[in-house]
């Protein structure tokens, strides 16, 4: 029987603009950014140039402290442009899309044959290890560590957030391979925090029942709730979504970053999930979506709590699934 907890104080803030559990279709997207900034306290280094071609899974670039960890295109095309900022910060790389991706192949492999470091040099070579964030700081994880535990939380209760049943429904080998995965690099154990009522079904991992309001879903409240970092340990963190991600990369062998992502708020025409490709331009998830005639409004890439807002040319950012579009405060 799985551990409960429940929460009594939150507040489910309820917002207008509540997605449908559908999946819609969204305009082609040719251009794809990977952003550095993205990533806490990252300090790049760029190991390509404008004109280069790359597959999906190709090295655009690395951490400059800890070069095995490799941030990679998340499609096939050219190097489109290399954006900087004062100092010359590396603010994004974009890529244009080829018509079809073509992905790196990293072979596809039993996780369950593999050692921890078989694991990790996957994750590594593959650019899917800065999934993986650690606890204190929230930045990616470091592979040298090893953490005390691994904490997922398989469901959210932010405004308007996605309904994670629908999310991985279709997906379940996949979720289910990425926690086999995470359970590779600890000796300690890999908690998955469920909402009571969920259909979500895992196994060889130790699920916790929560229930109560928002923050309910917040990984950070539930280690607190579970098993609190103590002085001097880590523990790691992964949202659900990249579990599947990182499943992926096990059981077809590819860096396949796409993804549900909802399209929420009052101010839209049309909401549902879209599957898309994480990088993609705000505009490919939202033209068509959002109410005619009506400038005052604010696209958030996220939610409304925690989310960065965006303009139509800026893309979706790397850990994101919603998208949520409100009325502009005057």
């Amino acid at each position: 029987m799985s551990k409960v907890i429940k929460l009594k104080k939150g507040l489910d803030i309820k917002l207008k603009g509540e997605a449908e559990n559908l999946v819609k279709s969204i305009e082609r997207c040719d251009f794809y950014a990977v952003k550095p900034t993205d990533f806490r306290l990252l300090t790049p280094k760029l190991v390509v140039k404008a004109g280069d071609q790359v597959k999906a899974g190709d090295v655009l670039f690395i951490d400059k402290y800890r070069p095995e960890v490799k941030f990679t295109s998340p499609v096939s095309g050219t190097v489109e442009t290399v954006n900087r900022g004062e100092r010359r910060k590396l603010l994004e790389v974009v890529v244009k899309a080829d018509a079809e991706i073509q992905y790196k192949d990293f072979g596809a492999a039993d996780v369950n044959k593999l050692s921890r470091d078989e694991v990790i040099e996957k994750l590594l070579d593959s650019g899917v290890w800065p999934m993986i964030k650690q606890r204190p700081y929230d930045i990616v994880a470091s592979p040298v560590d090893e953490p005390r535990d691994i904490f997922v939380s398989a469901f959210y209760s932010a405004p308007l957030a996605p309904n994670f049943d629908f999310v991985v429904k279709g997906q379940e080998v996949d979720f289910q391979t990425g926690l086999d995965a995470l359970a590779k690099l600890t000796d300690g154990k890999v908690y998955v925090g469920i909402r009571k009522g969920s259909s979500v079904s895992v196994k060889g991992v130790e699920t916790v029942e929560v229930e109560g309001p928002h923050p309910a879903a917040n990984v950070g409240v539930q280690i607190n709730h579970i098993k609190p970092i103590n002085k001097g340990e880590v523990v790691w963190t992964v949202n659900p979504a990249d579990v599947i991600v990182i499943g992926r990369l096990f059981n077809k062998g590819i860096a396949d970053f796409s993804r549900l992502v909802v399209i929420t708020g009052s101010e839209t025409t049309e909401r549902g999930y879209v599957k898309a490709i994480a990088g993609c331009t705000i505009a490919s998830l939202v033209d068509g979506k959002i109410m005619r005639g009506n400038e005052d409004i604010r696209i958030i890439s996220g939610n409304v709590l925690t989310g960065t807002k965006v303009e139509k040319d800026d893309y979706l950012g790397a850990y994101d699934n919603q998208i949520t579009v409100i009325p502009e405060g005057d």
